[in-house]
């Protein structure tokens, strides 16, 4: 049994992938919570979806492609705020004008390219395997930096998260939160790419946070019970992937699915033991 945790160690390619879905897992648990807390699961799928084209023109340009993904989505988190508070609009329309928009153009873009092209359909459903030495070390500054901005201003971020109106009267500058938190968010997706790919990242952001919030209400449990299960389900999953030779990003997302019913069953508060036990009048542990 223990062979089977060691053994996977002695490759190189396994501890880069090991430490990318370490930083993954943290990133997209911090940023997430405050994406589940806003209601806002709908634009991390947009925001992942508009990285496409940003990730085909790196390929055709012979770039980074977490140059061009990171130019897309923030550009397209950036403006989805905007067209929304000048045209006047619904959140939810202007997400899904740009979301299909930037994802048509990927598509239109993927579709000049002639022959058989395995690395970008690697970003479409993740491989965390194939992540280079390169790429690991951009992702990881990505990462820290991202964690490192929220660190900072986590409590502003979360007022005007909560309370929009009273952080703008109390003299924060909520627009421009606004704003850097979607530019946080099209960040994470784009460090979360290679881990779980374009199709699958917004499991990474939302299903830790959700299953958090069925174990605790408080903020700061709420983040770092987050965290935890977003680490320890990435990592399983990543042994599992190699174990198993399977696709790792869908075993991750499988594995952080499993964990949120897991938590959907034994939640102290809103978990079907405890609405058993508030049934039947028994104490349940917090």
């Amino acid at each position: 049994m223990i062979d089977l945790v060691v053994d996977p160690l002695g490759y190189d390619i396994f501890l880069r992938s090991l430490l990318a879905v370490v930083m993954v897992g943290v990133a997209c648990a911090v940023i997430g919570t405050y994406v589940v807390l806003k209601g806002l699961a709908f634009i991390g799928d947009a925001i992942s979806h508009a990285a496409f084209p940003g990730v085909v023109a790196a390929y055709l340009l012979g770039g980074s492609y977490l140059i061009g993904a990171t130019i897309a989505a923030v550009s397209t988190a950036l403006a989805t705020r905007y067209i929304t508070r000048r045209g006047n609009l619904r959140s939810d329309t202007s997400i899904g004008v740009l979301f299909a928009g930037m994802f048509a153009l990927g598509i239109f873009m993927f579709s000049t390219i002639r022959g058989y092209v395995g690395d970008l359909f690697g970003f479409l459903v993740g491989n965390v395997l194939a992540i280079s030495p390169t790429d690991l070390v951009a992702l990881v500054l990505l990462a820290a930096g991202t964690l490192v901005i929220v660190g900072i201003l986590w409590k502003e971020l979360l007022y005007a998260t909560f309370d929009p109106l009273g952080a703008a009267a109390s003299g924060l500058k909520v627009e421009f939160l606004e704003y850097l938190f979607l530019g946080l968010v099209a960040l994470t997706i784009v460090i979360s790419l290679q881990a779980v790919g374009i199709i699958l990242v917004v499991a990474m952001l939302v299903t830790p946070p959700a299953a958090a919030q069925l174990l605790t209400v408080r903020f700061g449990r709420l983040v770092g019970w987050a965290v935890a299960i977003s680490v320890a389900s990435s990592v399983i999953g990543l042994y599992l992937s190699f174990w198993l030779d399977v696709a790792s990003g869908a075993t991750i997302v499988l594995t952080q699915t499993a964990a949120f019913l897991v938590a959907l069953f034994v939640g102290p508060r809103r978990g079907m033991l405890a609405r058993r036990a508030a049934t039947h009048h028994l104490p349940v542990a917090e």
